[in-house]
């Protein structure tokens, strides 16, 4: 019988790796579930921390900025008293559901 030596090989992802950069944007607590949320429609802040029940108002907050500025979310101000803003999906949003519709039925299938 032959000896064989296995070695072990660290796989390494750098910052041009796309999982990397999937990781960094989703690393919030409750960023997937802000983006499925809001991709059902369009909602003010009050309506999305109710939908998402244990959410502090500074976590939602500064969750949200972050998917703004990753692109993910846009932040729409009316220009009205008492001062009215939204939140909805960017096409880079939109374009993200299809992924967790399939990770939503796989989590089904296999948890």
């Amino acid at each position: 019988m032959k000896n064989e030596t296995i070695i072990d090989s660290e796989v390494t992802c750098s910052s041009s790796c796309g999982i990397s950069k999937i990781q960094k944007i989703f690393a919030g607590k409750w960023k997937i579930m802000i983006l499925w949320t809001l991709h059902e429609r369009t909602m003010r802040f009050g309506e999305l921390n109710r939908a998402l029940g244990d959410i502090t108002q500074s976590a939602l907050t500064k969750q949200l900025r972050e998917l703004e500025a990753d692109g993910l979310v846009k932040r729409y101000v009316y220009r009205e008293v008492p001062p009215r803003v939204e939140y909805s999906l960017t096409e880079t949003g939109n374009n993200f559901v299809p992924l967790l519709e399939q990770i939503n039925t796989w989590s089904l299938e296999n948890l």
